[in-house]
């Protein structure tokens, strides 16, 4: 095992700059989630660190080693793919010992990491099919399979849940969370789908435009986001914003575009006199005879809890209660907001403002 550094990593293609300079510091054994929108330079950043791209300016180190000219094959890591990348005409063992057959590897000791793998990942059974024999979600074991027996100081994974459908994608994060934690491998994961990056990383790494967003621990970046961007992307349902700005003579009341007036528990110093915007997770909406009127716009009940999107301050705000409610769209409901629980973000830097 080993751990990862990115130093001031730049990639450009051409004149166009896609990696802006990263800075990550990653832990041997951590699992960290690179996460962030198409386009944001996340799977760049993986393939860089596999030697699959060339890398502008900066360094990228394992285990304390600069590994920026080194090939693929020199740096002691393994990639699981999307696309799973199996070859067809070989069974599953064949598959998972392809790369040691090229490393001439005792074919002991290939049959030997080979049946440890396939224990791990219940494979056992399996181990004579081909690809075409197996559901996604088996082929995506074999995958992760080849990957384990090479050993790696460090595991790369590229969307590997994208090709699966929902329910299968639930269990295939938990099966890969389990897995590391028994083998603790340094592993690096991407995907844009902000649910698995907080249900199974340890560190995560929002992306944005080629550059670094907000590093930290899930629900570190989930209750203090940074900026606007980390707060509406971190979260499902998303944050909530509205328009406005404080209150002159009352700092306890956030002024909505249209006049509604929002609580606020304690407001920054620097908050006064600038156009603002009020997040507001939905959890922190309840029920109340007494609140603020707002009229419903779609009812999504679940079973388990019910969301609601109304109209409030001016905008959409989804709500999210834990008991069912019976409202429909058109009727007017009352609601409290935990005023402990807002932020307050600067409209022009998209910062989040604190004391």
């Amino acid at each position: 095992m080993a751990g990862v550094d990115f130093v001031d990593v730049r990639k450009s293609f051409g004149t166009f700059p896609v990696i802006k300079g990263v800075d990550i510091e990653i832990e041997d054994g951590e699992f960290v989630i690179l996460v962030g929108p198409s386009g944001c330079g996340k799977s760049t950043l993986l393939r860089m660190l596999a030697g699959l791209e060339n890398i502008t300016a900066g360094q990228i180190r394992i285990d304390g080693r600069v590994v920026n000219a080194l090939p693929p094959k020199e740096r002691d890591i393994a990639m699981v793919f999307q696309n799973y990348a199996l070859y067809p005409h070989m069974t599953v063992a064949d598959n998972m010992a392809f790369s040691l057959m090229l490393a001439r590897t005792d074919r002991g000791e290939i049959d030997r990491r080979v049946k440890a793998a396939a224990e791990i990942l219940g494979l056992g059974a399996l181990l004579d099919r081909y690809p075409r024999q197996l559901s996604g979600g088996q082929r995506q074991r074999v995958a992760m399979g080849r990957a384990i027996v090479r050993d790696p100081q460090v595991f790369l994974f590229d969307e590997p849940l994208s090709n699966l459908d929902a329910k299968l994608r639930v269990a295939m994060r938990a099966e890969i969370k389990e897995l590391h934690q028994r083998l603790k491998t340094t592993t690096v994961y991407v995907t844009h789908d902000q649910i698995e990056a907080m249900t199974m990383a340890d560190k995560i790494v929002v992306m944005h435009d080629g550059i670094v967003e907000q590093i930290g621990a899930p629900l570190d970046l989930y209750d203090t986001p940074n900026n606007l961007f980390v707060a509406g992307f971190i979260g499902s349902p998303a944050m909530n914003m509205i328009r406005g700005r404080l209150d002159p003579d009352d700092p306890k009341a956030f002024v909505a575009a249209d006049g509604t007036r929002l609580p606020v528990a304690k407001a920054p110093a620097a908050a006064l006199g600038r156009e603002l915007i009020y997040g507001l997770r939905p959890e922190f909406i309840s029920l109340d005879g007494q609140g603020l009127p707002a009229t419903v716009a779609v009812t999504e009940p679940t079973g388990y809890e019910t969301q609601l999107i109304v109209k409030l301050g001016g905008t959409d705000v989804t709500c999210i209660f834990r008991e069912r409610v019976a409202a429909r769209p058109g009727e007017t409901i009352r609601l409290a907001i935990d005023a402990g629980h807002i932020h307050l973000f600067d409209v022009e830097t998209g910062r989040r403002l604190t004391d």
